[in-house]
């Protein structure tokens, strides 16, 4: 991705190099499509870690490839950015698309995706959906904890996004803050 370029820019060039035909308008539905359409002229440089993700992403898709590689998307991204970053695999995947995606973060792999191998030593040591990687596990033992917010929490609920897929977030109310 060129930093200098425009986000348009760099979408025009890779529709260019992968010979799509009419890559201006190939441009513009995938920053529609991304929530980038604002953002559209500005240098890349200027964007966000969300944002570069999202261009990223957008960028693989010219040419509507059947299977996309995602090599930790969301390293370095704030909590609001690796949201968004999930709905965008989500959405893909819905709409056909194989991802294949590493990630570090196994509450991300729990989320996303619909099997998984588990490397370890650059071997994969065991491999399935999450049901069954679960069952490799003893029972869980029954225990009542009270869970305090973590700070992503909190961090979610100030900004008024949501890592749920409801998508229902709710921050306090002037009543409650009191």
């Amino acid at each position: 991705m060129g930093r200098d370029l425009t986000g348009r820019e760099n979408l025009t060039l890779m529709a260019r190099l992968r010979r799509v035909k009419d890559a201006g308008q190939t441009a513009d539905d995938l920053l529609a499509r991304f929530q980038l359409t604002d953002a559209a002229k500005r240098r890349v440089a200027t964007y966000s870690g969300g944002m570069r993700r999202r261009l990223d992403i957008a960028m693989s898709l010219i040419g509507n490839p059947p299977v996309i590689f995602l090599d930790e998307p969301t390293t370095g991204l704030d909590p609001q950015g690796r949201i968004e970053v999930w709905h965008t695999v989500k959405d893909l995947a819905g709409q056909g698309t194989t991802v294949l995606l590493t990630t570090q973060h196994l509450d991300e792999a729990e989320q996303l995706a619909d099997r998984i191998a588990i490397l370890h030593e650059g071997r994969i040591i065991a491999h399935g959906t999450l049901a069954e990687l679960k069952q490799l596990f003893p029972p869980a033992k029954v225990e009542y904890v009270e869970k305090q917010p973590t700070l992503e929490d909190v961090f979610l609920a100030i900004v008024g996004a949501s890592g749920k897929d409801d998508g229902a977030a709710s921050a306090p109310t002037s009543k409650e803050q009191r």
